[in-house]
């Protein structure tokens, strides 16, 4: 098992201690997606949210769910961003803090909310609590500020999103090591503390009711250069990968491209609204 996912110092310092992994991985999603509605809107539109309430995001990155729904904010809605990485909180400050809306900034940890007991309406957790080593004791905190009546929406994956990733890995990295902390490895690897198929047991004893929704889609990615920077990306930015790695799986997913017109990936992702 890949216990990086979990490591706090790992995170911070060198995984999210800015966007650009992150960044590599979005862009992807975003560029090369098959479904209906970006994935942020989708989000945005589950969330309800009415005038005047409170709004807490744990993990939320450089603000993307809100720079790309600036637009729908209703009026008078105090936007908390909260996220465990320092460098991640002052670039969605950097973004959204010029924006008419009322937004505070603050970096934190899920697992310890520095908030007053039945604080917010709505609790965000977008795609992090599978970086929580204690996941009871942050749903658990998220209930405390929770209003009486109010909603948590925790976004996840499933077991088979991004499956050919795997598969690729397989074929062509198995004698790589180094390559053991990215999702090019074993299904083990890739199942995540919080996922679709167990969110709910989580959520189920703090919850009165806890309903799953699926964003259906899948990606066709057409050139080989942002998928390489994706899957460099769960390698971290301080480290380099092994020789020939790149190069190698470059003219793989070129070739295939070449035959095919695409590479299909599988993507399984999706989230919960919990209702207090």
């Amino acid at each position: 098992m890949d216990n990086r996912r979990i490591d706090q110092g790992y995170l911070t310092g060198t995984q999210y201690k800015d966007s650009s992994n992150l960044s590599a991985r979005m862009n992807l999603h975003k560029d090369y997606t098959q479904a209906e509605h970006d994935w942020q809107p989708w989000v945005f539109e589950r969330l309800k949210l009415k005038p005047g309430q409170r709004i807490l995001e744990c993990g939320c990155g450089p603000g993307k769910l809100w720079q790309e729904n600036l637009d729908d904010i209703p009026e008078r809605c105090h936007i908390t961003l909260t996220d465990l990485s320092d460098g991640m909180v002052a670039e969605a400050k950097s973004a959204l803090d010029g924006s008419e809306h009322h937004f505070e900034f603050q970096p934190l940890n899920i697992e310890s909310l520095d908030f007053e007991d039945y604080t917010f309406d709505t609790v965000i957790a977008n795609h992090m609590l599978y970086h929580v080593p204690d996941i009871p004791k942050a749903i658990g905190e998220v209930t405390r500020v929770l209003k009486p009546n109010g909603r948590f929406i925790a976004a996840t994956n499933g077991n088979n999103h991004l499956k050919e990733l795997g598969e690729i890995g397989r074929e062509l990295f198995d004698d790589v090591e180094e390559l053991s902390g990215t999702r090019l490895q074993t299904l083990e690897d890739r199942m995540l503390d919080f996922r679709l198929e167990n969110g709910i047991d989580f959520l189920e004893d703090h919850f009165s009711q806890v309903d799953l929704h699926i964003y259906e889609s899948n990606l066709l990615v057409t050139e080989s250069a942002p998928l390489v920077r994706y899957v460099m990306s769960m390698i971290g930015i301080d480290q380099s990968p092994p020789a020939g790695v790149i190069e190698k799986l470059t003219a793989y997913l070129d070739n295939e491209i070449g035959t095919k017109g695409h590479i299909f990936i599988t993507k399984e992702t999706g989230l919960f609204v919990a209702k207090v």
